[in-house]
């Protein structure tokens, strides 16, 4: 009796202590996860990367280091500070309070040209260094406050400009055109407008931008808005004068005499000369200012039925996403050639729209032995030479070496970093790709080390208490996670499938539906499987992957149409155990 009650005693110690290791195993997990957002965090951006000679530009810094304050001594010797500006915010962040703080000041450069902004010191931690533009002086616009100057109507306090960036542009040509508004005196109201012309489209692009420039001897506020033209048709296009009007500051005399600090001015309407299509321009038209391609990552080696990423950029002046065509596909004898959608990046440029397009292509070779990729070759309209043009790209000769026996296993998502890519040069530069060191190498060393101390001791405490339990380790538990016939996981959900089916590759939904049924491979996803048109769009898809004559259009639409409601697995047979409790009615009854 003694010694069952001495066991028992035993035994609870036991199990507090498990749960008391237990729970500090958790404490010191939830803080790690904890101090992941506690990193602190400065970093610096300018509002505008050119700017003109006078003008100004803003400096914006972040950091979390709480009372901490930029030091702007290096910048006094190539810039003129003012109207220094700060703010704070607090947040809640995995139920930890944070505070950022905001500061800005206005930097009017002291000379032109490309200017090195140097880091600033904030606290413990620095700011990365920016580079800033600056353009050599230009004469003052139409409409300020000279005499006799007809181009701009308005009184000497503020005046509008308008700009565009071609006077003389073809049909269907994107123009950039720049209002800017010159306030010499504080403003408190006002509105800006800019009628849309007949025979053409106009639309708003991003938000304005401030700055201050001096003016025969005169500072202005500078707000600068930004427009995208499309003209219609041929001939002249008027493009009306753009409009402001608005409220500054009045005095005593004014309210008595009833100006009440009323402003308004309007800039002179303009003619652009607009352009026929050439007969001899090439199709799809794409008239632009410039227009250059590089391959930003191309493949360190090649393999059979291994995908070699290459990565390609396109930088267009003049062009928005909606008028550039997609960038072709390369057609490669003895190779398979996957496209991903292409990311586009579209800005304002010294007045002109920016485009720049980045597309990656995954080649899987099918043979061993030399192979070549042939160079993308994109024709378009030179707008400022009148003449037909074409931006190409060099061959890339690759040695491929021979495959493995079996295909490799499905690729990771396109979401996911590829591990055959890595920056490339300006220019045309070819650049050798490095394999990334996975996703340990991204983590601070403290941060790996105590995630793995904290796995090594979970370990421990269950091998201890299974010792104790004496009871041997179910025989599954070493099985592959592959063989097991357990339920499919649910790593991936339907939505991430239907993601997949619309715009992924084919590598991407076959490695979503392996994750879902937790195998590795294709041939043990068709076992899984219950419906047979999805085991028949499988079949397709691995067709269309490995196979010479793959139709891969046709085995995407397969996919979509078995797959869309979600895949059908084949239920997993039960498994009675022998401590299995009898049914408390039984089924007989």
């Amino acid at each position: 009796m003694i010694e069952r009650k001495q066991r028992r005693w035993r035994g609870g110690v036991s199990a507090m202590r498990m749960r008391s290791a237990l729970l500090m195993v958790w404490a010191a997990l939830l803080l790690t996860a904890l101090a992941l957002p506690a990193a602190a965090a400065t970093r610096a951006w300018l509002d505008r990367d050119s700017i003109g000679a006078g003008e100004s530009v803003t400096l914006n810094i972040e950091t979390d280091q709480g009372l901490a304050a930029p030091e702007y001594a290096p910048l006094r010797a190539q810039f003129a500070l003012s109207d220094e500006v700060n703010s704070r915010q607090m947040q809640m962040v995995n139920g930890q309070v944070t505070a950022k703080s905001l500061f800005g000041v206005a930097l009017t450069p002291r000379d032109t040209g490309t200017i090195d902004i140097p880091s600033l010191r904030v606290g413990n931690e620095r700011t990365a260094p920016l580079r800033l533009q600056v353009a050599a002086a230009a004469p003052a616009p139409a409409g300020s406050t000279r005499a006799g100057d007809p181009a701009q109507l308005g009184n000497a306090d503020v005046f509008v400009q308008t700009v565009a960036d071609d006077a003389q542009p073809y049909v269907q040509q994107s123009v950039g055109v720049v209002v800017r508004l010159y306030l010499g005196v504080p403003l408190t109201s006002g509105e800006l407008d800019l009628d849309p012309p007949a025979g053409a489209a106009l639309q708003r692009i991003g938000d304005d931008v401030q700055s201050r420039r001096e003016i025969d001897g005169r500072m202005f506020t500078i707000v600068e808005r930004r427009y995208l033209l499309v003209p219609e048709r041929s001939g002249p296009l008027t493009l009306p004068g753009a409009r402001f009007r608005g409220r500054g500051p009045s005095g005593f005399f004014d309210d008595y005499f009833g100006r009440g600090g009323d402003l308004s001015a309007r800039s002179a309407a303009q003619t652009l000369q607009v352009r026929a299509q050439p007969a001899n321009a090439p199709q799809p038209w794409l008239p632009l200012h410039d227009l250059r391609l590089r391959y930003t990552a191309t493949p360190q080696r090649a393999a059979v039925g291994e995908a070699a990423d290459i990565v390609v950029e396109a930088s267009a002046r003049g062009a928005t996403q909606a008028q550039f065509p997609e960038l072709p596909t390369p057609s490669v004898d003895g190779a398979q050639v996957f496209a991903e959608p292409p990311q586009f990046d579209e800005k304002f440029v010294d007045g002109s729209p920016q485009l720049k397009i980045t597309r990656r292509y995954s080649i899987v070779p099918q043979t061993a032995g030399p192979l070549r990729v042939s160079g993308l070759r994109v024709p378009w309209w030179d707008v400022a030479a009148g003449s037909a043009r074409e931006a190409s790209l060099p061959d890339l000769d690759l040695q491929v070496l021979p495959g493995r026996a079996a295909p490799a296993a499905p690729a990771a998502p396109a979401s996911a970093a590829a591990p055959s890519v890595a920056a490339a040069p300006t220019d045309n530069a070819v650049t050798p790709t490095h394999a990334v060191s996975g996703w340990l190498g991204s983590l601070p060393l403290w941060m790996a080390l105590a995630a793995l101390f904290a796995l090594l001791w979970l370990a421990t405490l269950v091998w201890a208490w299974r010792r104790g339990r004496g009871a041997p380790a179910p025989a599954g538990a070493h099985a592959a996670p592959v063989a097991s016939d357990a339920a499919p996981r649910a790593r991936y959900g339907l939505p991430d499938l239907r993601k997949a089916l619309d715009a992924g590759g084919l590598d991407e939904v076959a490695a979503i539906l392996c994750a879902q049924a937790g195998v590795a491979d294709l041939d043990a996803l068709l076992t899984r499987l219950d419906d047979p048109a999805q085991r028949e769009a499988v079949l397709r898809l691995q067709r269309a992957r490995w196979g010479g004559a793959g139709d891969v259009p046709g085995a995407r639409a397969a996919l979509r149409q078995a797959f869309w409601a979600g895949p059908r697995w084949r239920d997993a047979p039960r498994k009675h155990g022998k401590d299995e409790l009898p049914p408390l009615y039984p089924r007989d009854a």
